[in-house]
This record gives C-alpha cells, sequence and structure tokens, in this order.
C-alpha cells in the first residue's frame, strides 16, 4: 500500500509538472515570438533600474564547475555605487552558474535568464556562519548559529529577485543526508533569507532543492512574492515553501510549490524569544497556490507564531495529496495570536485533513519558555471548501483552559473516502459556528444559520500591498535574448 501511494502521489506530480511545462511553454513562445523584432526583455517589477550589468563582465564562468563566489558579490557590491543614480541591475546570463552564498544591495534588480541556473556550491565554507534570528534564539535545526542562505540579505530597500523563470537549485541532498544523521553542528542554509528590509519583490522563478526553506523574508515589509515554482521532493526535510515570518504587507501569489514540509508557513518567533521581540506577521494575502505536499499542509499558521500572526487573507487555493488544508499549529509557551483569519475558494483532492488545529504542538527553543503563556486563538474563518477523497474532515484540539474560539465555517463539503474508518470531526476545547457544512460537524460547531452564506465572510476591503503596482522593465537583449 505504501508504494501504490508514493506511485501514485509521483504520478499526480509528474501530471501536474507537465500541465505547468506546456503552460510556460506557451507562454514563453508567445513572449518570444512578441519581442523578436527587438533586441529587449521586458519584465515587470516595482522598479526598474538606469544601470545595467552581466555577470560574465566580472569574471563569471557559467561552467557548473567554477565557483562564482567572488563574481557575483564583486558585481553586486560594483553596482552598488548606483542606488542613488537610478539603481542597477545584474543579469545573470544562460549557463550553470556555481556560487556559494552572496549578499544583495539596495535599488538593485538581480535577473535570471530563462536558460540560466545558479547552482548552490555543496561546500560548506562557502556558506559562513551567522547569529542567530534574535525571534528564534538559536538556529531551527541546531542550537547556535546558522548557515548564511545562498542569496542574502539585511537593511535593504527596494530589491528584486526576478527573470525569465530561471532557476535557482539549492543542490541540497548532501545537506539533508547530513540533517537526517545527525552531522551538522548548525542550521543548514535557506535558498532566498532578506531581513529586515521593505520594498522586496521575489517573481518568476524555478526554486528547486533547498537545503532547507525556500524563500524565509524576516522582519521586513512592503513584499511581493509572485509566479514562483517552488520544487523538492516529498521526503526532503523541512523544505517549506516560502515562510513570511514576523513580517507586514505581503502578497504571494500564482505560486505552485511541491514540498516536503509546509508550501506556505506564517511564523513570527518561538517561545520567549519572539514574545520579547514582539514581531507579528500581518497583512497578508495569499492567493491562486497550488500544492503538493503529502506530509504537511498547504498553509500552516505557527507553530513558531510568538509575535502574533493576524488579518491573513487566503483565496483560491488548490491542493493534491497533502496532509492538510490550512494548519494551526502551537502550544503553551507560545503566547501571543494568531486571529482574524479568513480563507475561501479552496479546492482539495486526496487529504488527510482538510482542518487541523492543534495546541499542543511542543517543539520549544529551550526549557526557558513559559507555560503560562497561553496563546490566543480566534476568528478563524473559512468557506466556500470543496474537498475529495479525505480521510479526516477536521482535527480540532484547542487548549485546556485555553479554548480556540470563534471559529466560523460556510458551504463547505467535504466528501470523505471510502476507504476511511475514522471519525470526520475531532473536537475539543474549541468554540464556533457553521453554516452548510457536510459532514455535521461536531456538536462544538453548531449550526447557527441554516441555509445562510452570510457567515464567515471574506473582508471587501484591500490590503495596501494589493494596490502596488508593478512597472515594465527593460533588458538590452543583446546576445542573450
Amino acid at each position: 500500500m505504501e508504494l501504490f501511494q508514493r506511485t501514485r502521489i509521483s504520478n499526480i506530480i509528474e501530471i501536474a509538472l507537465v500541465f505547468l511545462t506546456l503552460a510556460l511553454a506557451n507562454s514563453r513562445v508567445v513572449e518570444s515570438r512578441k519581442h523578436r523584432p527587438t533586441p529587449l526583455c521586458n519584465f515587470q517589477a516595482i522598479n526598474c533600474r538606469k544601470h545595467s550589468a552581466v555577470l560574465t563582465d566580472f569574471g563569471g564562468k557559467g561552467d557548473g564547475k567554477t565557483s562564482n563566489t567572488k563574481a557575483f558579490q564583486s558585481a553586486i557590491n560594483h553596482l552598488s555605487q548606483y542606488a542613488s543614480d537610478g539603481g542597477a541591475q545584474l543579469i545573470v546570463p544562460p549557463g550553470r552558474w556555481l556560487t556559494g552564498s552572496f549578499n544583495l544591495t539596495s535599488h538593485f534588480t538581480l535577473y535570471i535568464h530563462e536558460k540560466a541556473v545558479i547552482l548552490a556550491s555543496q561546500d560548506e565554507s562557502e556558506f559562513p556562519l551567522i547569529e542567530p534570528l534574535p525571534s528564534y534564539g538559536r538556529g531551527r535545526d541546531a542550537p547556535g548559529g546558522r548557515y548564511i542562505s545562498l542569496i542574502f540579505g539585511i537593511n535593504l530597500v527596494d530589491v528584486v529577485i526576478t527573470g525569465g523563470n530561471g532557476t535557482i537549485d539549492g543542490q541540497g541532498s548532501p545537506w539533508w543526508v547530513k540533517f537526517r544523521a545527525d552531522k551538522l553542528k548548525y542550521t543548514r542554509p535557506y535558498l532566498i533569507e532578506i531581513l529586515y528590509s521593505k520594498q522586496i519583490q521575489i517573481s518568476n522563478l524555478t526554486l528547486v532543492n533547498s537545503p532547507s526553506w525556500h524563500v524565509h523574508p524576516v522582519y521586513s515589509s512592503d513584499i511581493i512574492i509572485q509566479g514562483l515554482t517552488i520544487l523538492a521532493p516529498v521526503d526532503s526535510p523541512n523544505t517549506d515553501g516560502i515562510n513570511p515570518d514576523s513580517c507586514t504587507n505581503t502578497r504571494i501569489e500564482d505560486c505552485f510549490i511541491v514540498s516536503g514540509d509546509d508550501c506556505v508557513a506564517v511564523k513570527s518567533g518561538w517561545d520567549e524569544y519572539g514574545i520579547k521581540v514582539g514581531l507579528p506577521t500581518q497583512q497578508l494575502v495569499i492567493r491562486r497556490l497550488t500544492c503538493i505536499s503529502p506530509d504537511s499542509a498547504v498553509i500552516a499558521l505557527g507553530s513558531e507564531m510568538s509575535g502574533g500572526i493576524q488579518n491573513v487573507r487566503a483565496e483560491d487555493i488548490t491542493a493534491i495529496s497533502s496532509e492538510s488544508g490550512v494548519r494551526i499549529k502551537t502550544a503553551p509557551g507560545r503566547g501571543a495570536y494568531v486571529k482574524d483569519i479568513f480563507v475561501r475558494r479552496m479546492t482539495l483532492q486526496t487529504m488527510k485533513y482538510v482542518f487541523w488545529m492543534t495546541g499542543s504542538y511542543g517543539s520549544h527553543a529551550d526549557d526557558g519558555f513559559d507555560p503560562k503563556a497561553l496563546p490566543v486563538i480566534q476568528n478563524i474563518n473559512f468557506r466556500d471548501t470543496v474537498a475529495e477523497n479525505v480521510t479526516i474532515a477536521a482535527k480540532l484540539e484547542g487548549i485546556k483552559g485555553d479554548p480556540f474560539t470563534g471559529i466560523c465555517m460556510s458551504n463547505v463539503t467535504i466528501g470523505i473516502s471510502k476507504l476511511s474508518k475514522k471519525k470526520p470531526w475531532n473536537c475539543s476545547d474549541i468554540e464556533g459556528v457553521t453554516s452548510k457544512v457536510s459532514p455535521q460537524p461536531c456538536s462544538l460547531l453548531p449550526d447557527k444559520e441554516p441555509g445562510s452564506l452570510k457567515a464567515c465572510d471574506f473582508p471587501e476591503d484591500k490590503l495596501p500591498i494589493e494596490s502596488v503596482p508593478l512597472k515594465t522593465c527593460s533588458i538590452i537583449g543583446g546576445k542573450y535574448f
């Protein structure tokens, strides 16, 4: 049965990737025909740049063997002088560009050609150690410091990482082997991490095989993440797709993710460290997301949520062969809150759970957490959801003496698998209401509005990040386009 299940999941992934590849190929053909008469390549960005350079201008070699760490950093350091003069962009042309970690600069665009692959070095010395995040107090994998991410930025303004669906390959397999064997003293590097920054765009790229999380904006604001294809083996450890962490005003849209962990994980710090820093993730929009993650959630809230999570809006979510649709993960000691969460129009196929909330997640940073720091979970809203081939409709477990309140579900139809022998609903220490939900929910979620669709209304106002326009920018094509 396990072999059959893995084969089935593999087939689903292959089919999904075929459709995605065809769609991308068609769009590229249209784009190619559109621009063939001119030497220009156009792309969308929050800001365009006055100056431009190509990685080969700084000694870069795209042979897949030569380290380009110095070339990347030399190019970026040189281009940083134009930050106050219209900014600059660095073009990564066709080729396979092996590199260790490099740091970005402000008013800067990193453009990765559709036939370019940035390959992360598998040499640990190419990833210097940095301090743990203040809101975590330690590395996520191990106490102490952590390896810096492949593409890193701190205290930046106006940064774009984009391309014609170019690829960043984390080559994470050796890191996964060492992690499983407990041979790493420090936390694995992420693929892209941006700290203490604003006006960030990450778009139109294929990200594969990160050593750990793929995209991790932290302590940042005004972020647009769109058009990403993120791929990692479904059994790879902690290869989350996109993890907004203590961020404000973020837009995640039109992304396709196959992951060994949560496709999107919303975070804000860990236990006493997150409580002390106190920076929430808020004003977050997630829309048109497609996810495959057999062992994890499509959207997870937590478990590191000790700075708070508020005002999250997710819509038009599709999942295939994933463990759960939306999952809230918390525990005594986390403190803070998860509140004002709105989700609508989920279409789910072959799931273990549709809804999953747990107040006993555990996994503490250390023994210094306060067990009396209880999280507040309230005003959690779901509507207009269809799911098929589901093992359990919902597992909703609050905290004794600290129930999860204000849960609302409306217009939800869940098709339970004929092979399932589990109770469809498991509820404890929660409070809420439902309307037009099938199969019939547990008694703690009574039907208070029979036949009504007014429950769990999605907000009508727009968050500020939804109104941020993108400009059409150009690259002089030359021999590369």
